[in-house]
């Protein structure tokens, strides 16, 4: 008997194939003694429409939402480019696969996708649509080598343990459609009237866009300010010369340039001592491995031309290939299971290399450490070394290669030297301090070299004498912050917008690697780039070079849009962590879901009654009826009807209407007449003379028709005339 092998791709596939030693290749899938190996090419399959549960939503109108399907269904996907026609190309793999699965000598299946929560999708939608019920396993693997495969297929998993994992991957894909479908539909009925763009409401999407708005509004707010700073240049008895910054009672800010402009004076031609010198020994440990982020960070801030939706397909390649390992990992250390395997690594990669000689396999937390690692390690090089690869490729690659590399070399050192020196000028209390750096050991940097403003300073010793040879004052702005960058964006994204004290540009602190580990972040390091692209493409944010900024739409959607827990970062953060947890066993994918049914027929609601955006739909006065003033909300024409004077703006949801038998008017003893709304529209106000109350005594008032903010109902005020 056999089993079917269903990879996610052919080049996964091939990779099996060679592994397992199997040559025979048919229309659509390889053939063994023990085995039968096919693909998908990702997604197969997709979620229903909207309009194929209920032929009725093929025209979008406000009432018709919110949908929400008691039971979620799949079919094959839509054509790329013509959606209302199937993918003839998935079609016909899905009925391979079928009949597959169905051949006599056929016993099992072995899913062999990606090992995490999309990949899971990808079999498991394949496996329930297909209804199959032959026993099936999971294949788990960090990489496709043939060791690893080989490996894999020795220690298969049965299916059902992956429970927890499909949860989550089936409630991110369900979650994102309840979402994606209403607010997307509902979003672009109320604000797009005139314009047949769609606007795309997403989960992930539209708390990115904040973080780019947030960026934005700061440096459009930001209020410039300027400070001063003397600077002295001092010279040693072997004329070498370095400067000094002054500092007086710790501080070496001047809100006034008269003070150190006047402080020049004193310094003419007057010596210095150097009262201290402190010289520290430092240590420079190397960056951490690459995870997704990280690396997509680095690629895009060093290389032009570089998104990290590119990066992702890139670092995709490679993985399949099989030069390096699985790529969407949020993990910066491998597991403490594979130090004998990256011996291996190592002792193939470092070969011919000029600093072979000073790589030395290492056992230490900072590269394995399983409280760092959630599924999958950090990405790394595998065992085989890489040919034929395109120019993008080999940017990847090395990138990837050297930041494993250079764990394996000695640790850089520098030393710090500061020097404090005190002129010799009594009206003159404060001191000069003086920084800079020496590399004593490269180490590391010989592989992943790190631009450097370091300061050379002279040898001098304590209590020498040297003379002030300059000074000046330096104008210093304060700038505002830079835009965010895609290095920047993701960083964000991955923590939550949280900081994390003592971080460095590369660095990641224990702290901030729990909280990513957790899963408390915007997206995964699967979706970020992506979203980044998605962003750009809704004509949300555009890129300035590397630089990212919102477009006029982007910026109006964010003040616009009444949902704002759906731009609220935290909000979304723990949803991603609930997405986390259910992979974890630790949360229920129906209590998610309901969630985010609650969220979306809230969020709807408040949609449908935000007259925001009301204003931009003109609509012609139909034909036979006449004007009788302008809508106060948005502006088009009130027009009398059988029962009711209201708004021509209706179908759009403007919910302006004055019904003629209305209670509150009938219980004053008056009608509702086009007069009185004449006078209404006109003035904001209609007045009444005799009106009775229930004392029996007459009065005179005005009568405003307002719009309650809560209900989005409208209802009278009344405002007495003496």
């Amino acid at each position: 008997m056999k089993k079917v092998i269903i990879a996610e791709k052919p080049s996964v596939a091939k990779n099996i194939a060679d592994a397992l030693n199997i040559k025979t290749r048919r229309n659509g899938y390889f053939e063994g003694d023990d085995y039968l190996i096919t693909w998908a090419f990702g997604h197969l399959l997709q979620l229903y429409d909207a309009k194929d549960y209920d032929e009725n939503m093929k025209s979008w109108r406000l009432e018709k939402f919110p949908f929400i399907p008691e039971k979620f269904e799949y079919k094959v996907k839509s054509d790329g480019i013509d959606r209302s026609s199937v993918d003839k190309g998935a079609e016909k793999q899905i009925n391979l696969i079928k009949e597959l699965i169905d051949r006599d000598d056929v016993d099992g299946i072995i899913s062999a996708t990606d090992f995490d929560r999309e990949g899971e999708v990808i079999s498991n939608e394949i496996l329930l649509f297909l209804n199959v019920n032959k026993p099936i396993y999971r294949i788990l693997l960090n990489e496709w080598t043939a060791e690893e495969v080989k490996k894999g297929m020795a220690n298969l998993k049965p299916n059902e343990e992956m429970k927890s994992l499909q949860d989550a991957g089936v409630g991110r894909q369900c979650a994102d459609w309840i979402i994606g479908i209403n607010l997307t539909s509902v979003a672009t009925l109320r604000y797009k009237p005139n314009d047949k763009k769609i606007l795309n409401i997403g989960r992930v999407l539209l708390p990115t866009l904040k973080i780019i708005y947030d960026r934005d509004k700061e440096i459009e707010n930001f209020e410039s300010s300027t400070y001063y700073k003397l600077i002295a240049t001092f010279k040693t008895k072997g004329n070498e010369e370095f400067e000094g910054l002054y500092y007086e009672n710790e501080n070496e800010k001047f809100e006034n340039k008269e003070i150190p402009a006047n402080m020049i004076k004193l310094l003419k031609d007057k010596n210095a001592i150097i009262i201290e010198k402190q010289v520290e020994k430092k240590r420079d440990y190397p960056p951490n491995l690459f995870n997704l982020s990280n690396l997509q960070g680095y690629v895009t801030s060093k290389y032009k031309g570089w998104t990290s939706d590119k990066v992702l397909k890139v670092t995709q390649s490679l993985y399949e290939k099989k030069f390096t390992t699985y790529p969407r990992t949020g993990s910066i250390a491998l597991s403490e299971s594979l130090k004998e395997r990256t011996k291996k690594v190592l002792d193939v990669i470092k070969r011919g290399l000029p600093y072979e000689n000073e790589i030395k396999f290492v056992d230490n937390k900072r590269i394995f450490d399983d409280s760092k690692v959630e599924s999958h390690s950090a990405i790394v090089p595998t065992y085989m070394k890489p040919t034929g690869l395109s120019k993008d490729e080999e940017i990847v690659y090395n990138a990837v290669k050297n930041r494993f590399i250079i764990q394996f070399l000695p640790i850089s050192e520098y030393e710090e030297t500061k020097l404090v020196s005190k002129v010799n000028e009594s009206e003159i209390k404060g001191t000069f301090v003086t920084k800079g750096k020496v590399q004593t050991v490269v180490g590391w940097h010989v592989a992943e070299k790190t631009e450097s403003k370091d300061t050379l300073l002279p040898m001098v010793s304590k209590k020498e004498i040297v003379d002030v040879v300059d000074a000046k004052v330096n104008d210093v702005t304060k700038k505002p912050p830079k835009l965010h960058n895609e290095k920047t964006l993701l960083r964000v994204m991955e923590t939550c917008g949280k900081s994390f004290k003592n971080e460095k540009d590369e660095e990641d602190t224990e702290e901030m690697m729990a909280a990513i580990l957790s899963g408390f972040s915007i997206g995964t390091p699967a979706t970020r780039g992506e979203t980044i692209k998605k962003l750009k493409d809704a004509s949300y944010i555009v890129a300035k070079g590397k630089s990212l900024t919102c477009t006029e739409l982007g910026k109006t959607l964010v003040e616009i849009f009444p949902a704002k827990e759906l731009l609220d970062l935290e909000y979304t953060g723990r949803l991603e962590k609930t997405l986390s947890d259910i992979e974890k066993g630790k949360f229920k994918k129906d209590d998610f879901l309901n969630m985010i049914k609650e969220f979306t027929i809230k969020a709807i609601d408040a949609i449908k009654k935000d007259t925001s955006m009301l204003k931009n739909f003109k609509v012609e006065l139909p034909e036979g009826k006449e004007s009788i003033g302008i809508c106060p909300i948005c502006g088009n024409a009130v027009v009398e009807n059988d029962k009711s004077f209201g708004c021509t703006n209706w179908k759009n949801g403007c919910n302006y209407t004055i019904w003629k038998s209305d209670k509150f008017i009938a219980a004053l003893g008056k009608t509702v007449s086009k007069a009185m709304v004449e006078l209404l529209l006109k003035n904001g106000k209609v007045g009444f003379r005799n009106l009775k109350s229930k004392k029996g005594t007459t009065y005179s008032a005005y009568l405003k028709y307002i719009r309650d903010e809560k209900s989005g109902y409208y209802k009278w005020e009344m405002e007495f005339i003496n």
